[in-house]
């Protein structure tokens, strides 16, 4: 790609916002979830988000992939990143784990990333792999205060965490590898149609009811607006435009962000281990991301 268009100011901002954008999922996952069960809300989110982007592609004129393996490609991405990914970490909180110890489990995406793209001789930097270590260690600085001694964890809550870094990370390698560059709108929409099929069933199957109001409706919309189609299209574009390895690196800045959010919304208190692992963090990600110099 030229570097030119790599330089302009929007490119320049996708990763920020699709930090500040991810973030949040985590602090509408406690204004939401205890009103509803978790696939009842990702049904309802995934339902919702299609609603939205079927008129948007319509009066736009976008066309739709063309080739029925494109199809196929985006589907098993949408299966992993939406409903694998979001389906077990919200399956997790639901069952007594913790955000904090949630996010430290998810996080472990970019190191589990490289091994993946090293054992398959993709070029990883002796810098890179420095970064992604200073990164990890950086969201487990940040999470620390957050982990209880004494915190119970459930072994279907465990297992569902798993599956949410298995599916993030799947996702992310499979769409770098197979997904060809199409409109990110109707990318998104056949990942969530994809989704919403295979959530259903799992959502009829849960007997608690929602309990609608103000905070459910607000968490729904956030969920819809920025989250499937602000970050989740991000991340789509992120992956389209970057080598995977850098792209799962910002994901290291996602717990020191919510962080600094719960901060801000909950008055949460920010330890002197939240700062450094915030320095440390962003210390990480530079190393993975940084464009080598030209000799």
């Amino acid at each position: 790609m030229n570097r030119s268009v790599l330089n302009t100011p929007w490119v320049r901002l996708t990763p920020p916002l699709f930090v500040f954008l991810w973030s949040t999922g985590f602090i509408v996952a406690r204004y939401g979830m205890p009103l509803s069960p978790p696939f009842k809300f990702l049904e309802l989110r995934f339902l919702f988000s299609i609603a939205c982007f079927l008129p948007w592609i319509y009066f736009a004129k976008i066309q739709w992939p063309q080739e029925r393996a494109q199809w196929l490609h985006l589907s098993v991405t949408g299966l992993c990143i939406q409903a694998g990914y979001l389906g077990g970490v919200w399956v997790g909180v639901k069952s007594g784990i913790g955000s904090g110890l949630t996010a430290l489990i998810v996080g472990l995406q970019p190191v589990l990333t490289a091994f993946w793209l090293s054992s398959r001789r993709h070029q990883i930097t002796g810098r890179q792999w420095t970064g992604l270590w200073l990164g990890l260690g950086g969201v487990i600085l940040v999470l620390f205060n957050k982990l209880s001694v004494g915190i119970e964890i459930t072994t279907w809550g465990f297992v569902a965490e798993i599956l949410a870094l298995l599916s993030i990370t799947v996702g992310t390698l499979y769409q770098k590898a197979f997904v060809k560059p199409c409109d990110v709108r109707t990318a998104n929409t056949v990942q969530l149609l994809a989704s919403a099929v295979v959530t259903l069933p799992l959502a009829l199957l849960e007997t608690e009811a929602i309990q609608w109001s103000d905070q459910f409706v607000f968490s729904l919309a956030w969920s819809v607006f920025g989250l499937t189609i602000g970050a989740s299209s991000l991340f789509y574009l992120l992956i389209q435009k970057g080598a995977a390895s850098s792209v799962t690196s910002i994901m290291y800045l996602v717990p020191p962000t919510t962080a600094v959010l719960a901060w801000f919304l909950f008055s949460e208190s920010i330890t002197f281990s939240t700062i450094l692992g915030v320095a440390l963090t962003a210390l990480g990600v530079s190393l993975v991301v940084r464009t080598p110099r030209a000799v």
